[in-house]
């Protein structure tokens, strides 16, 4: 039997979705395919009324996609970068700079290099270095310390965060990409997997409470937290630094202080609880032995 030849060709409305096939034994199937419309939410109307998915795009389109340059940063130490239009347009920011006009090259000067090279690193593997272990640790990193006294691991993952969020977040109404929030989660959670001096985690706190929404609860209220926990001991070992923070920053330090008051409340309210149920109990036994 011949193979069929496969024709697509533009069909009238009304014929949507009809098949000629034409031919006989000697001859080889003739079937005419015509062009129509996606159906609604990206699925494919069958003949017979059934919908069928939206073709998976594969990683290949994405890379036979055009290439996009990326001028990051300012001055000497200014970076071209390159990367595939198709898996740029995963983050609403991009998106709606190429949906406004086709731009060949973005303009991101206030941005942090490191920060655009795991961003992009994330959207061609779904991680960035260091990654995550199935023991839930931090592959080693040769580069870095064991003990981050700088901040700059800290520092890392907090401007992939917050760079997530920027990319992450649309002026328009559209939702927010699974790819996006995942990154953010990502970067959030490798943040507790480094080992760090009091000064380190200053600085990290510096950074959240300087870069971060007083809304974004996700980053703040673990530092609130951490600092409302060891601030009586930490802040000895900061040489005044945390007093700046506190002055430079008030939300910080109304937020660390607030940690610190609920804290005592719900002691008093143990406290309370467990005396009462002290109490209900003597009298309990006061009562039965009266009997």
């Amino acid at each position: 039997m011949a193979e069929p030849e496969v024709r697509i060709g533009s069909v009238d409305a009304g014929d949507e979705g009809d098949v000629d096939m034409q031919g006989g034994d000697d001859s080889a199937e003739v079937i005419e395919v015509g062009e129509t419309g996606a159906a609604e939410d990206g699925a494919t109307a069958a003949p017979d009324g059934e919908e069928k998915p939206a073709q998976r795009v594969t990683f290949v389109d994405y890379l036979k996609s055009p290439m996009i340059e990326l001028l990051i940063g300012s001055g000497p130490s200014q970076t071209l970068l390159t990367a595939h239009k198709a898996l740029l347009t995963r983050s609403p920011f991009f998106a709606e700079k190429f949906t406004a006009s086709f731009n060949t090259r973005v303009e991101l000067t206030d941005e942090d290099l490191d920060a655009i090279s795991c961003f992009l690193e994330y959207l061609y593997t779904g991680e960035y270095f260091p990654h995550k272990l199935p023991s839930g640790n931090l592959e080693p990193d040769p580069s870095a310390p064991k003990i981050d006294d700088s901040g700059a691991q800290l520092l890392k993952h907090a401007r992939v965060y917050t760079l997530a969020e920027k990319l992450s977040m649309p002026h328009t109404n559209r939702e927010i990409s699974n790819e996006q929030k995942s990154l953010k989660s990502l970067s959030h959670s490798k943040i507790h997997l480094i080992t760090s001096t009091a000064l380190a985690e200053l600085a990290y706190a510096r950074y959240v409470y300087s870069h971060t929404t007083r809304a974004d609860l996700t980053i703040r209220k673990p530092v609130a937290s951490f600092w409302g926990q060891r601030s009586h001991v930490l802040r000895h070992e900061t040489e005044g630094s945390f007093r700046e923070m506190c002055l430079e920053f008030p939300e910080f330090a109304f937020d660390v202080l607030s940690f610190v008051l609920d804290a005592e409340e719900k002691r008093v309210q143990r406290r309370q609880t467990t005396t009462a149920e002290d109490e209900v109990g003597r009298s309990a036994r006061k009562r039965a032995r009266g009997v």
